[in-house]
């Protein structure tokens, strides 16, 4: 019997990285059978997926309060199905305040866990490392200095890689990504990357728009682009959309090209700040949470940097704007000196180089998926 393994990702950035583990372990032993919580970038490398993770996809705080019911519900649902089919291995993909309790259960349940990519306990609830020593059997961490952690702690880790190192690349150039999405080529184009949750839209993108707005009738005309992010239906988006005068484009795929088709992009925080990174295209984060989300936030978090850039290569490589700063005036502001800085391309380049020196070893996924088939 071929062996089982169920996979847990509650939101977009770990969908991505469990869908290129799912693709890696199939290629590496194509019998096994792989279930659990995804989407369609999952269902695509082979997963058989029983939820969606769009049901759980919330950041904040209070935001994760008001959909509580819900998320334990399923939080129930998937601890009946490891009772009711016990798998070989538990991999839980981030997303710790629902997998770290999952991985409770399973210890009980007697299955094997292990953790890929580290719930960010070097910048917050750092106590986490002691659920993680009495419930995981290993940790496979993306960076380096995750490892230092770990090994110091005295739990079994293995530092795989980051996938992003490997995947992140595109074979348009600006011009050619800008034709395929019938983009006029002498016009600027701004990239909007509001986040992959509805609550991040629904903070960010007005925010956003109206910074657009700002420049398209003060400065010079712009076009926009807006990746449509997994588990974010077209009709969510244009709610907001509807009625702007800017020449906008929702795109659905092909990220990589959407990005290499900007002149810049503002950027919710998260894993697609890195990927910008690594195309070399200049960018800024920004993120906004409920006034109460962020006073909890403040006095949790450890350190200087929410940018995964920013924290990797430990400075301030970019610009961060975040919660009062995210107004219609500071974006503006920000977005026109990316698009009109002498330097702008030079600096984006520095930054890529400094990223991908800081992101460890290449061979992310396959490592990952070795590890995988070397505990079961």
């Amino acid at each position: 019997m071929s062996n089982h393994i169920y996979i847990v990702a509650g939101e977009a950035s770990g969908e991505a990285h469990a869908a290129r583990l799912v693709a890696a372990l199939k290629q590496q032993q194509p019998s096994i059978y792989i279930t659990g919580i995804g989407g369609d970038k999952m269902r695509a490398a082979g997963a058989d997926i029983s939820i969606d993770f769009a049901e759980l996809a919330v950041m904040g705080l209070v935001e994760v309060i008001k959909r509580y019911p819900r998320i334990k519900n399923i939080f129930n649902q998937v601890v009946a199905e490891l009772r009711r089919q016990p798998p070989d291995l538990l991999i839980l993909i981030d997303y710790p305040g629902f997998n770290l309790k999952l991985a409770k259960q399973a210890k009980k349940l007697g299955i094997k866990v292990l953790y890929y990519i580290s719930p960010k306990i070097w910048a917050w609830r750092a106590g986490r490392i002691e659920q993680i020593k009495r419930d995981v059997d290993h940790m496979a961490v993306l960076f380096p200095f995750e490892q230092e952690i770990y090994e110091k702690a005295d739990v079994a880790v293995t530092c795989v890689g980051h996938p992003l190192v490997d995947a992140v690349h595109t074979e348009l150039s600006k011009s050619a990504a800008r034709e395929k999405f019938s983009l006029d080529k002498d016009i600027r184009v701004i990239g909007l990357f509001p986040g992959s949750r509805r609550s991040e839209i629904s903070v960010l993108l007005p925010l956003m728009l109206e910074a657009a707005e700002r420049i398209d009738k003060r400065h010079f005309p712009i076009q926009i682009v807006i990746p449509q992010a997994p588990g974010i239906d077209e009709s969510y988006l244009q709610q907001y959309l509807a009625g702007s005068r800017l020449n906008i484009s929702v795109i659905k795929d092909d990220f990589y090209e959407v990005i290499q088709a900007c002149d810049a992009v503002v950027a919710a925080s998260g894993t697609v700040t890195l990927e910008i990174a690594l195309l070399g295209v200049p960018h800024f984060i920004t993120y906004k949470v409920s006034p109460w989300s962020y006073r909890i936030l403040k006095r949790l978090v450890k350190i200087p940097y929410v940018g995964l850039c920013n924290i990797v290569t430990k400075q301030p490589a970019i610009k961060e704007l975040l919660q009062d700063d995210v107004t219609p005036v500071r974006l503006e502001q920000q977005l026109m000196d990316l698009l009109t800085h002498p330097q702008r391309q030079q600096h984006a380049e520095n930054i890529r180089q400094q990223v991908k020196q800081a992101l460890g070893p290449t061979g992310g996924a396959e490592n990952a998926a070795k590890l995988v088939l070397s505990l079961i």
